[in-house]
């Protein structure tokens, strides 16, 4: 996992300061506590929040591995995919790669999520039905690196990832965007 330290995390009051302190009433279970009520619910029930990317690629990714050398788990695996594309037609699912593939260790499938709707029925989905096979879950923005570690959630085992391949990534639109503003500034000087 990525060093928290390296991350700004912004408060998780940001928007809610100044406002009247909580109730301490219990509900009737006597442990949890009584909330107050919004008159609109959150908006995150109807899209992902920022920076979550609600557009064409999917706010959410979910790679289901399995060991390729485990017929058993490739077989199982097989069939979870045609499961999820017969009960999740929604949902975009690529191929099953029987190799490892970009910073994926093993074989794997991908899922991609476009609703926090469709979130909340297939993961709680994919915990009863995934079996013996480990999941990665990682939302989209513009920080892939990021994305695969510090804000990933693992179902089963968690397998290390090849992070180079991001590094790489980033490295070179660090250098294009440094060759794009010599190019500006040069044709500034024109």
């Amino acid at each position: 996992m990525a060093d928290p330290s390296v991350y700004k995390y912004p408060s998780p009051l940001q928007g809610y300061e100044n406002l009247p302190a909580l109730p301490n009433e219990k509900a009737e279970d006597g442990k949890s506590y009584i909330n107050p009520t919004n008159q609109v619910p959150s908006k995150a029930y109807e899209t992902f929040v920022e920076p979550i990317d609600n557009g064409r690629r999917g706010g959410f990714d979910v790679h289901i591995y399995f060991f390729q050398s485990n017929q058993d788990q490739m077989n199982f695996a097989i069939s979870l995919w045609e499961r999820i594309r017969r009960e999740f037609p929604e949902l975009r699912i690529y191929r099953v790669w029987d190799k490892p593939v970009g910073p994926h260790p093993v074989a794997m499938f991908e899922v991609n999520i476009f609703t926090p709707a469709q979130f909340g029925a297939f993961i709680p989905w994919l915990v009863i039905n995934r079996g013996p096979l480990s999941a990665l879950i990682h939302p989209n923005t513009e920080d892939e690196e990021r994305d695969h570690t510090q804000r990933a959630t693992w179902m089963g085992e968690k397998l290390p990832l090849d992070l180079s391949l991001f590094k790489s990534m980033k490295e070179a639109r660090q250098k294009l965007e440094k060759v794009k503003m010599e190019q500006e500034d040069k044709n500034e000087g024109m």
